[in-house]
Formats: structure tokens, sequence, C-alpha cells
């Protein structure tokens, strides 16, 4: 990315500290090769990255869907009282 500042600019508010961690593990799992749900929640478990919803168990699937799913359905809640930018 050339400007950092660009990074966020379409966010509708600042993701948190777990969001960005996971952020940053998804980022280097992809990079790696690894683009199939369970073999990325296998590398997150393996990585010891905490998941954003605070809850404990062991990164699934289903676990990576709900979390990723819990993101954006908070993101779109701020979208939608503060728009784009907030």
């Amino acid at each position: 990315m050339l400007d950092p500042r660009l990074a966020e600019q379409s966010l509708s508010r600042v993701l948190t500290a777990p969001e960005r961690a996971l952020a940053q593990a998804l980022e280097e799992v992809f990079a790696t090769g690894t683009h199939h749900f369970a073999d990325v929640a296998t590398a997150l478990q393996a990585k010891g990255v905490a998941r954003p919803s605070g809850t404990a168990t062991e990164w699934t699937e289903a676990t990576l869907a709900a979390e990723l799913a819990a993101i954006n359905q908070s993101l779109d809640a701020a979208y939608a009282k503060d728009g784009i930018g907030a």
C-alpha cells in the first residue's frame, strides 16, 4: 500500500485491537497460499490468535466464519449510523 492513510478510508469505525490482530494474522496466513477456511482456522489456532469476540473456543471453519460475520455486521451497523469514514 502506498499511503497508509488509505487503508481505513472507507471504514465506518476504527477496528479494535483484536480485529487488527486477526487481520494481520489473516494476511500472514494468506501469504503462505492458504485460503481454505478450515486450513486458515488451523493456522490461526497454531498462531494462538485470539478471537475478536473474546470467546475462548478454538478456531474452526465455523468460528472463523462467525467471527468474520460479526465483524462485518458491526461495521455495517456503524456505517448505517455514521456513514463512511466516521
